[in-house]
């Protein structure tokens, strides 16, 4: 199963999580489908710190391109149902919308053109469990777009994979040199594509980071960890977090706790 750092609670055993990916490696990330069933009464606020990407989202009857967002969003689970996610690829979106994507930053509009029907028809089956018929209509509808992508959008899929992975870069400066970009060259072309900036994509890294660590292994020591991400000390890793995430770190370290031990 690909892994991902966006998702800051896991663990609920009323909300299945599967990811997985399709090919159309230059504009798709990974798919990720989520199926839940919530008590009656009850709901499952789901915490995520998006990936500085778009996401197409499939549900019962509708569909949606959702932008990238600087904060923590929140969606309450309730009732029985499913949604399929396509995390994309920072050259996908000039091909799913004419909306420049500064505009959808926290924000998100219907997504034409994808295929309900199909990934609706899927989903009934086998209890949302068929991968293979899920893998072929997402291949069919996005497999032939995948070859469009040209030398830019290359670029600034480089540009994101090597801020995501790159753990030693805490400055647009050094990302900029390690591609051979002036800064002002890897803003615009980094903001052209997904709407937020390069030192954005190295500061999701570090925070997604802090999250899971804190939230599934809550015992390292704030200090550490914050040296460990490249903060200059802990009050401004503290800082940072709280902004971000709208909690302290001590926060989802104790949220953690209370979910490890049920």
């Amino acid at each position: 199963m690909v892994r991902s750092r966006g998702h800051l609670n896991p663990g609920d055993p009323e909300v299945r999580f599967d990811r997985f990916g399709i090919g159309a490696d230059g504009l798709v990330r990974h798919v990720w489908v989520v199926r839940w069933s919530v008590p009656d009464g009850r709901t499952r606020p789901q915490r995520v710190l998006t990936y500085p990407a778009f996401n197409a989202v499939i549900m019962p009857g509708e569909a949606g391109l959702y932008g990238p967002d600087r904060r923590v969003s929140v969606r309450t689970l309730a009732g029985t149902s499913w949604a399929v996610g396509i995390l994309l690829r920072p050259a996908a979106a000039p091909f799913l919308t004419d909306t420049p994507p500064e505009r959808l930053v926290a924000s998100h509009e219907p997504l034409v053109g994808a295929p309900l029907g199909a990934v609706l028809e899927v989903m009934e089956r086998a209890d949302g469990t068929d991968r293979a018929g899920l893998v072929e209509v997402l291949q069919n509808w996005l497999g032939p777009v995948a070859e469009r992508v040209d030398e830019r959008g290359c670029l600034v899929n480089e540009a994101c994979r090597i801020a995501e992975e790159r753990a030693d870069l805490l400055r647009t400066a050094e990302l900029a040199d390690v591609l051979g970009l002036s800064e002002r060259r890897l803003e615009r072309l980094v903001k052209a594509y997904t709407g937020v900036t390069p030192k954005w994509l190295i500061e999701c890294r570090r925070l997604q980071q802090a999250a899971t660590t804190l939230f599934t292994r809550p015992d390292p020591d704030l200090a550490t960890l914050a040296d460990e991400l490249g903060y200059a000390d802990q009050a401004h890793f503290t800082r940072r977090y709280r902004a971000v995430l709208g909690e302290t770190p001590a926060q989802t370290r104790r949220a953690g706790r209370v979910a490890d031990h049920g």
